[in-house]
């Protein structure tokens, strides 16, 4: 018969699991549903306009005799302002996690060191937090640019896609080169 890890649950931001009480055969299972007042605070620490909502669930279990492995799935609906009309612009995130905590990390070797291939390494702590984990995971999958559907830049060299665009500043300084008009 096979152990089920215990469920933690938290409605904040940061659920801190303390390694030395977790069961070393089955780990734990937790589930992170930030209220409405945590998502603002989290919201205002990305710099998003809002994040309606928000879910991270998933396990912490153990791996060998040191390290552990943490799986979870991110669920979010985040509301950011438009890079180029600031409307408002809704983006759904839906994504697995997955970090590897080791005892023993990997270190770079000589003055100039390669990044791992590896990004879900992580170095081993007596605690994890998988609310950290949650808030990181959010703010790399979120688009760095998000536009509003029809929303497009004019084309700054040669003003196209805007009727009332600036003109090129470089175009005065041709016709200066070009020589005095003459009438």
């Amino acid at each position: 018969m096979t152990e089920t890890a215990p469920l933690r649950e938290t409605d904040g931001l940061s659920l801190p699991l303390r390694l030395a009480d977790l069961n070393a055969r089955a780990g734990a299972r937790f589930r992170l549903t930030p209220t409405t007042e945590a998502r603002a605070e989290l919201a205002a620490d990305l710099g998003v306009e809002r994040i309606r909502k928000l879910t991270f669930q998933g396990s912490l279990t153990p791996q060998g005799r040191h390290d552990w492995r943490l799986e979870g799935t991110l669920g979010a609906t985040v509301v950011q302002a438009c890079v180029v009309t600031a409307a408002p612009v809704t983006t759904r995130v839906d994504t697995p996690v997955t970090r590897h905590y080791l005892r023993k990390m990997p270190s770079p070797q000589g003055p100039e060191a390669e990044i791992p291939e590896d990004d879900t390494l992580e170095p081993l702590t007596p605690e994890i937090d998988p609310g950290l984990v949650m808030a990181e995971a959010l703010a790399l999958a979120l688009p760095d640019y998000p536009r509003a559907e029809g929303a497009d830049l004019p084309d700054s060299i040669t003003g196209a896609g805007a009727e009332d665009a600036r003109p090129n500043p470089f175009a005065a300084l041709a016709g200066l080169k070009k020589g005095p008009a003459t009438d």
